[in-house]
C-alpha cells in the first residue's frame, strides 16, 4: 500500500511539472516539460546520488580511515542481507544522516560528524539501520528523483516569475499571464507538499524496518531524541538546498516539529512513541547503552560482529 501511494505521489510530482509547462507555454510547453522531465528522471537515475553527496561535501571512508564506523555499517548490511554500501562522512556539527543511490547495489550512506560524535555506538547503529532500511525498501531512488524534480519545478517557477516581469503580456499559455503567475506562486508550494507526503509516508516504514535490522527499537528511539535536539544546530548547505531536506533522517531545516501539512518529516515524538510501542510488543527492555539484539528481530549472519561489543568513543567521526 505504501509503495503504491509513493508511486502515485511521484506521478503527481511529474504531472505537476507538465501542468506547469502547459500553463507557461501551452501544448508546446507540455512537450518541452515532458522532454525535460524524462531527461531529469534519466539523469537522476544515474547521477543524483553523486550530486547530493558532492553538494554536502561528503568524503568516502573505508576500513582504514574509519574502521569502527565502516565496520558497524558492514555488520548492519550483513544483517539486512544487503550489499555493502559506500560509506561517507559529512563535516557538519548538526547530527544527521541520509542514504542515497539508485538501487541496493549502488547505494551510499552518509552521516555527519555531529552524529558520530554525539551518539553512542548503539544509537548510531539504530540510525544507520534506518538508512539501510531505506536502501532495502528502494526509497533512495524515489527520494533523489523527487528532489531533482522539485528543484526543477522551483527553477521553472523562477523562469515564470522572470517571464511575468520581463516577458510579453501575450503569454503562449492557455491562461496567459495569469497562468504564468500561478506557476510562479503555486507550483513550488504544490511540489513541496507532494515531496513532503512522499517523505512522511516512508519514514515510519524505515523506522520499523531499521529497528528490525539493528535488533532494538529503543536504540533508534533514543537516537531520534538526540537528533531532534541537535536539529537546532545550523546546516547551511541544507538551508541552501531545501529540496534535499526530505532525504535526511530528521529535518535539517529550522521548521516546526509537528506532523503538519508543511513538515518534511513525521513528528519525532510520534516516531519515538511508535518505536517504544514496538519494543514493548517485542519484549525489548534494554536501552541504547547496552543489551544484545532481541531474538527474532532479524538474522545475525555467522561471523558477524555484534554492534554492542565496543563502546562509543569520542574521537571525531570514528576515525
Amino acid at each position: 500500500m505504501n509503495h503504491a501511494r509513493t508511486a502515485l505521489l511521484l506521478a503527481a510530482m511529474t504531472a505537476l511539472f507538465l501542468v506547469a509547462g502547459w500553463l507557461i507555454g501551452g501544448s508546446g510547453g507540455v512537450i518541452i516539460a515532458l522532454v525535460i522531465a524524462f531527461a531529469l528522471n534519466l539523469f537522476s537515475f544515474w547521477n543524483a546520488d553523486k550530486i547530493v553527496l558532492r553538494m554536502y561535501g561528503a568524503k568516502q571512508v573505508d576500513r582504514n580511515s574509519a574502521p569502527e564506523f565502516h565496520g558497524l555499517v558492514e555488520d548492519l548490511a550483513r544483517r539486512a542481507n544487503l550489499p555493502m554500501p559506500k560509506v561517507y562522512v559529512i563535516t557538519n556539527d548538526q547530527p544527521n544522516a541520509f542514504a542515497t543511490g539508485r538501487d541496493p547495489d549502488h547505494a551510499a550512506v552518509a552521516a555527519t560528524t555531529g552524529l558520530l560524535q554525539s551518539l553512542s555506538r548503539n544509537e548510531i547503529a539504530g540510525v544507520m539501520a534506518h538508512e539501510l532500511a531505506h536502501v532495502q525498501n528502494r526509497d533512495t531512488l524515489t527520494m533523489t528523483v523527487t528532489a531533482t524534480i522539485a528543484g526543477a519545478i522551483g527553477m521553472l517557477a523562477n523562469f515564470a516569475m522572470f517571464a511575468g516581469i520581463f516577458g510579453r503580456s501575450d503569454s503562449r499559455g492557455p491562461l496567459g499571464g495569469i497562468g504564468t503567475l500561478l506557476v510562479a506562486l503555486l507550483a513550488p508550494l504544490a511540489a513541496m507538499l507532494v515531496q513532503m507526503a512522499i517523505s512522511r509516508s516512508r519514514e515510519y516504514v524505515a523506522d520499523r524496518h531499521g529497528a528490525e535490522i539493528c535488533g532494538n527499537p529503543l536504540w533508534l528511539a533514543s537516537a531520534l531524541k538526540k537528533l531532534e535536539a541537535g536539529s537546532r544546530i545550523d546546516n547551511n548547505k541544507a538551508e541552501a538546498n531545501p529540496a534535499t531536506a526530505h532525504m535526511f533522517i530528521v529535518n535539517p531545516l529550522h521548521t516546526k516539529k509537528s506532523d503538519s501539512l508543511f513538515s518534511t518529516h513525521p513528528s519525532t515524538a510520534n516516531r519515538v512513541a511508535a518505536l517504544q510501542a514496538m519494543a514493548r510488543d517485542s519484549g525489548v527492555t534494554n536501552g541504547p547503552q547496552g543489551g544484545a539484539p532481541a531474538s527474532g528481530t532479524g538474522p545475525r549472519p555467522t561471523g558477524a560482529v555484534p554492534v554492542t561489543e565496543q563502546p562509543a568513543r569520542r574521537r571525531g567521526p570514528w576515525q
